[in-house]
């Protein structure tokens, strides 16, 4: 039985207006937690969905995840196709999902299946691209599940997303837009700039870049471990992602 919310939005919500987007409060609205681990605040898909489509455009998530966007596309009137690798992302994406609300419209498709072949998507049937991939293998999400990208570190990563950008520039309509959040790493002491990295594969598989906002991430304050090391080992702990715009 589908449960029925109150609270379906945040409280005083603008959309954001600047390249800097910080949410200090994660969102409680909805069905909306922080129990899987690294996913995103409601935050940037709602901003996303709202800037970049609208009602009954068809949404996709190939990073499905903890369902976030899933549940923000269904409350803003977007249908959306989520995809993973993980039975149990989807399971929770379901869950996430089995939701009422007046005028909370929009269809939920979800589905198993690898972001680098997205087969069961038509060419250019897709109105918005708006996902959040693993950062390589900084937090794992299963243990011996083949296709999971997030098992890979970062150069074994880096190759595949080649083909994951394809087949985001293969799916989405001219003219749309692509919407991914990425972050960095360290690696032996030094910055690892994944994301930019990643903007360059997505720049040499046909996109123009539209807009790089910086997202900042709260709770990294250095305490304990964290800071005793960063000082010890003269490293600033990382304290933001970038969201790329893409437009194809």
């Amino acid at each position: 039985m589908a449960k029925r919310i109150t609270k379906w939005e945040p409280e005083n919500f603008e959309l954001e207006m600047t390249t800097h987007w910080s949410f200090p409060k994660r969102g409680d609205w909805a069905t909306h937690d922080a129990k899987w681990r690294g996913n995103w605040s409601p935050y940037i898909p709602r901003n996303i969905l709202l800037r970049y489509s609208q009602e009954g455009d068809l949404i996709l998530d190939q990073f499905a995840g903890g369902g976030t966007t899933l549940v923000e596309a269904k409350l803003l009137n977007r249908n959306i196709i989520g995809v993973d690798v993980n039975d149990a992302a989807l399971t929770r994406c379901k869950e996430k999902t089995a939701f009422e609300h007046d005028g909370a419209d929009g269809k939920v498709f979800i589905r198993k299946g690898d972001a680098r072949n997205l087969f069961f998507i038509p060419d250019e049937g897709i109105d918005l691209i708006c996902t959040h991939p693993p950062y390589a293998n900084i937090i794992q999400y299963s243990e011996d599940i083949a296709e999971d990208l997030s098992l890979l570190k970062v150069k074994d990563f880096l190759k595949e997303i080649n083909t994951v950008a394809a087949e985001c520039h293969r799916v989405l309509k001219k003219d749309k837009f692509c919407a991914i959040l990425m972050g960095d790493t360290r690696q032996k002491g030094h910055m690892v700039p994944m994301s930019f990295e990643v903007m360059r594969i997505f720049e040499n598989t046909g996109f123009k870049l539209k807009e790089i906002i910086i997202k900042e991430q709260h709770n990294c304050r250095a305490t304990g471990y964290w800071k005793t090391n960063s000082i010890k080992y003269n490293f600033l702990l990382i304290a933001h992602e970038y969201l790329f715009i893409f437009r194809k």
